[in-house]
C-alpha cells in the first residue's frame, strides 16, 4: 500500500470486520487492499501476509523439516495472516480468484521488500468459524491441524483451546526439495 491513507483504511476495515481485529504483526509483512476498478473503484477486502509460524507440525512433517533444516530455511515462507472480504460484497468465486492473483503478486513483491524469494504459503484457518473452502478451491493443500495453543503459549498451557486447519501452497513447482536442501 502507497499511501497513508490505505494503510489507514486497511487497518480500519481489518479492525471493524476481521474478527482477530488488527494487530502488528510479527516480523516482515505486506498487506493489500482487495480493489475493483470496474464499474468504478470499490474496495472489496484486505490481505496480509507475514513472518510465518515458527513450528507447525503439520507444514513441519509436509516439508520434510527437522529443527536445524527449518531454521535455514523458514524465511523462504510466507503466511497469509488475514484475509477479508467485506460481509456486503456478494461475488461468486471472488475469495478463490482473490488468493490466485495475490500468491503471484506478493512472490514478486516479498522479493523486492525483503530479497527472499519464498517458496511456500501458510495459513491458519479456524474450523470453528470457516470451512476453508476458498483454499481448497484455490488448490492449498490441507496438512491437518494446529495443537491449539497458540504463538502467546510460552507455557504450553493451552493445549487444543483452539486448533487452526494448516493449509499450504507451494509457490515454486520445486518447493518441498529446495525447502530441505542443507545450506
Amino acid at each position: 500500500m502507497a499511501t497513508p491513507g490505505e494503510r489507514t483504511l486497511w487497518r480500519t476495515l481489518i479492525e471493524r470486520h476481521h474478527y482477530l481485529g488488527h494487530r502488528v504483526p510479527f516480523g516482515a509483512h505486506l498487506r493489500y487492499l482487495i480493489q475493483t476498478t470496474s464499474p468504478h473503484p470499490r474496495v472489496l477486502g484486505c490481505l496480509q501476509f507475514s513472518s510465518p509460524a515458527w513450528r507447525l507440525k503439520g507444514r513441519d512433517q509436509w516439508i520434510g523439516w527437522d529443527d536445524a533444516t527449518r531454521a535455514q530455511h523458514l524465511q523462504s515462507v510466507i503466511c497469509n495472516s488475514r484475509f477479508l472480504i467485506l460481509p456486503h460484497v456478494r461475488v461468486p468465486n471472488l475469495a478463490s480468484h482473490v488468493l490466485a492473483l495475490a500468491l503471484r503478486t506478493v512472490t514478486t513483491d516479498w522479493t523486492a521488500a525483503y530479497g527472499i524469494r519464498p517458496l511456500l504459503a501458510e495459513t491458519l484457518v479456524d474450523p470453528a468459524r470457516f470451512t476453508g473452502h476458498c483454499y481448497r478451491v484455490a488448490n492449498w493443500i490441507d496438512v491437518g491441524l494446529t495443537t491449539g495453543r497458540g504463538r502467546e503459549d510460552r507455557q504450553h498451557t493451552r493445549h487444543g483451546v483452539s486448533p487452526k486447519r494448516i493449509w499450504l501452497y507451494p509457490l515454486a513447482p520445486n518447493a518441498r526439495q529446495r525447502l530441505t536442501q542443507t545450506l
